[in-house]
């Protein structure tokens, strides 16, 4: 089956056009709705990666970013608010815990929603969030500065780091409480709408019975790493909107623009997505990032011209465009490491001295 026939594609597109891309200019400015996270849940798309058994749909890799390009491409508050809840449901599709089987099929159904609280590992050596075990459960102190979808999420996927140097993962409930306090929404120049807080844990404790996965950092870091050095679907979901414009804009050098700025952003694509799906995940670094640093090219050449084809209209807070390039400069930095960064600032340093 082509991804194009794939269920779940026909339900990301449906839910795109009838839901997402109506509202985005509102969602941008008002903040991503309940009933966004609703309709969520119901189209299935939490649970692609899940097993069937387990209520998911067990959809191959390239379903599941066509999926998330369309999404963002819609509306990128209401993708990323989602996107955090992929990772716990792989974390306990991969793990053998007891809290597999209390919270799988709930995540993998849409009867629940999680966030993530877990980037601040990238910053090791330093530990922003120290885990000791206390009383039969573990004890979280320290300070999460990001997390996406509060007052969204029913649970979050809670990480820290041991003395011994272990990274525990946990759930617990996405609600203040005595130890968990969060910081009031922050505003951002994009994306606010995701409803982004900081976290202050303060002996937040856990039961043992939620821990989702247990590791050596060292472990844990080797397979994090190839996830941060792939493009993001997101970026040609964004960019494909970006081009649509130009499409739609009726405008001679506009769709002159937009169509070879798309036949370079297919060819990266094609070329990224290949290397994504390469079987040894460790390997081909270096060209990983090459096409990730081309993929971010390509998305602010395709939201710039958007804006230049709208002239002074693209200046308005509801205009598309300016939300895009807007959404856009948020993509340059999720989930930046200091080796995706160092590699995006030589791309730009050679691009500059041509």
């Amino acid at each position: 089956m082509s991804t194009a026939l794939h269920p779940l594609v026909a339900r990301a597109r449906h839910l795109a056009e009838e839901v997402l891309a109506p509202r985005a200019e509102h969602v941008d400015q008002q903040g991503v709705p309940t009933s966004h996270i609703e309709a969520i849940k119901e189209s299935g798309l939490l649970g692609a990666t899940a097993p069937v058994a387990y209520g998911g749909s067990a959809a191959p890799a390239a379903v599941v970013r066509e999926t998330a390009e369309i999404l963002a491409g819609a509306c990128c508050s209401t993708w990323f608010v989602q996107t955090q809840h992929h990772t716990p449901v792989k974390t306990l599709v991969d793990g053998e815990l007891p809290v597999r089987e209390r919270l799988l099929r709930p995540l993998a159904d849409g009867e629940l929603l999680s966030g993530v609280a877990y980037s601040h590992l990238r910053a090791f050596p330093r530990v922003p969030v120290r885990v000791t075990r206390e009383s039969g459960g573990l004890r979280f102190d320290g300070r999460v500065a990001w997390y996406t979808g509060w007052g969204l999420n029913d649970v979050m996927l809670l990480a820290g780091v041991t003395d011994e140097n272990e990274v525990l993962f946990a759930f617990t409930e996405a609600r203040e409480r005595p130890g968990l306090r969060p910081s009031p929404p922050m505003r951002l120049a994009a994306l606010t709408a995701a409803r982004t807080v900081s976290l202050e844990l303060s002996g937040l404790w856990v039961p043992e019975e939620a821990v989702a996965l247990r590791t050596s950092y060292e472990k844990w870091a080797a397979v994090d790493r190839p996830k941060t050095t792939n493009a993001s679907p997101a970026v040609f979901g964004l960019a494909h909107a970006a081009l649509q414009i130009l499409e739609e804009s009726g405008d001679r050098d506009a769709k002159e623009t937009g169509r070879a700025l798309r036949i370079r952003l297919d060819r990266v694509r094609r070329e990224a997505y290949a290397l994504a799906d390469h079987s040894v995940p460790h390997e081909y670094i270096e060209e990983r990032l090459a096409y990730r640093t081309q993929a971010y090219h390509l998305m602010r050449a395709a939201t710039t011209a958007a804006v230049v084809t709208g002239g002074g209209r693209s200046m308005a807070l509801g205009n598309r465009a300016q939300r895009l390039a807007r959404e856009g400069m948020f993509l340059l930095v999720q989930g930046q490491t200091a080796e995706t960064r160092a590699a995006h600032l030589a791309s730009l340093a050679v691009s500059a001295s041509v």
